[in-house]
């Protein structure tokens, strides 16, 4: 049997290909949208993918799956309980799909989603025993995928208790020698407290997890799953992504360059209401032109750029470096967006000599925070960080409004105040403080180093 694990940093996201040696057959498992990764891997081992399958319709990535139909004679594949507007063959609790020595057993797992389904895979080249637990959201590295997504307190309480069973008839009687490799791995906001590590072992999960201590008690497991004070808030993007995937997203087909503009053409575009999309560090996005938003790339891309980028406006980029142009495009096409219109040629030098209007976000140090907190300056300290950090420790004076509430909460901010905007060390703090400037804030400051800084000098923390 051959296996191979994909992970994408920044979406938390884990897919995987799985294929038999004796046949030559290949399975895909919660497809990403860039699909050319598995029929790389499929060339390389000699072998055909012949069969896919989503464990459940995602809220935070948007499924290649139907891609792959469009690139061979591949099956695909779901749980009999999945509202689908593609092809697919249900799978019901307890089919198994054969692929020579690999046999893949589907598991119907209620509790992240009412629809999800897990596989257990056994390499009967090896034995008879189950080797593998593809859990999607239904078992994580040190955590459990969050049963609230879908609807009010009622509906997360029934998808509790869903989880409840689910893991006591179904996931907690495998082996503890079985290998966990989830959907949702470190990086994903589906959980509260993912570990960093990319899989784990039934047995280590039983012994370990701390959301399974109340598994026994089914109404204080219930009580803890419902407790959702610590969890990341959820990205607006997120119900889009699964209307997206339960219709089944359109095919990409050929995708083309987005072209370099100039100057004059970025200016226009600007004029006429497109999202400038400033893909530079917080420290370079200080002169940045007026109305642009800032996510720098890096891990976190996706989840801030879905955050606060309008859905339904063209996108300019404005780039530290043309080779960035494609990581970033790949990191927009996996949560929904369109190919940007374009990139701004030369970049900021260009723009900058050609002496066009450009505006300033100032960048304290967490000493210059803490000098302008004691002055009467009626500054706001601005806390941008998940629900779990701030209760960790905050400053004394701040107001805490997640990255993700605020495009929908910006207008609680008093815009005749100064404000000042932390996180954990700059990067988010940058990107809620180019929605304030373009929402029309003029004094904002972003505080480089935030809450990290803040903390290494010692200064001030209410807990």
């Amino acid at each position: 049997m051959f296996f191979k694990q994909f992970y994408l940093e920044s979406l938390g996201h884990a897919s995987y290909f799985v294929g038999s040696e004796e046949t030559g057959e290949a399975f895909v498992l919660d497809v990403r949208r860039d699909v050319d990764t598995y029929f790389q891997t499929a060339r390389e081992q000699g072998m055909r993918i012949r069969y896919a399958c989503d464990t459940h319709q995602h809220n935070d990535y948007l499924t290649g799956i139907c891609e792959l139909p469009e690139r061979g004679d591949i099956e695909l594949l779901a749980g009999a309980r999945a509202e689908l507007g593609y092809s697919v063959t249900p799978m019901d609790d307890g089919q198994r799909l054969e692929m020579g020595e690999v046999s893949l057993e589907f598991l119907h797992t209620p509790g992240h989603t009412p629809e999800h389904i897990s596989l257990v895979l056994t390499d009967r080249s090896r034995g008879d025993e189950p080797a593998i637990f593809f859990s999607g959201g239904a078992l994580l590295v040190g955590d459990l995928a969050r049963p609230d997504l879908l609807g009010g307190p009622e509906e997360a309480k029934k998808s509790a208790e869903a989880f409840c069973q689910t893991l006591q008839s179904k996931v907690l009687t495998l082996p503890d020698f079985v290998e966990v490799y989830p959907t949702h791995v470190a990086g994903s906001l589906c959980g509260g407290n993912i570990g960093s590590r990319l899989s784990t072992t039934v047995g280590y999960e039983r012994r370990m997890n701390q959301l399974l201590a109340r598994l026994t008690d089914v109404d204080g497991f219930v009580g803890q799953c419902m407790d959702l004070t610590d969890l990341p808030s959820v990205p607006p993007y997120w119900p889009r992504m699964r209307k997206l995937n339960s219709e089944g997203p359109p095919p990409l087909g050929v995708l083309a360059d987005p072209p370099p503009l100039g100057v004059d053409e970025v200016e226009r575009l600007r004029r006429d209401g497109v999202t400038l999309l400033d893909c530079r560090s917080p420290e370079a996005f200080t002169a940045h032109i007026p109305g642009a938003l800032n996510v720098g790339v890096g891990t976190s891309f996706a989840t801030w750029a879905g955050s606060v980028v309008p859905y339904d406006r063209p996108i300019v980029l404005v780039l530290e470096q043309p080779g960035d142009l494609w990581e970033v495009c790949w990191q927009l096409l996996r949560i929904g967006y369109e190919l940007p219109l374009g990139w701004l040629s030369g970049g900021m030098l260009a723009w900058r000599t050609a002496g066009m209007p450009i505006d300033i976000l100032p960048q304290w140090t967490v000493w210059e925070l803490n000098e302008q907190i004691g002055k009467p300056n009626d500054l706001m300290v601005l806390d941008v960080r998940q629900p779990a950090e701030w209760s960790a420790g905050h400053i004394p004076q701040a107001v805490h409004i997640t990255g993700a509430e605020i495009g929908r909460r910006a207008d609680e901010i008093p815009k005749g105040r100064p404000v000042a905007v932390v996180c954990g060390s700059g990067f988010r703090s940058s990107v809620a403080a180019s929605v304030l400037k373009r929402q029309g804030h003029k004094a904002v400051f972003n505080v480089l180093g935030g809450m990290t800084g803040w903390q290494a000098e010692s200064l001030p923390v209410v807990r």
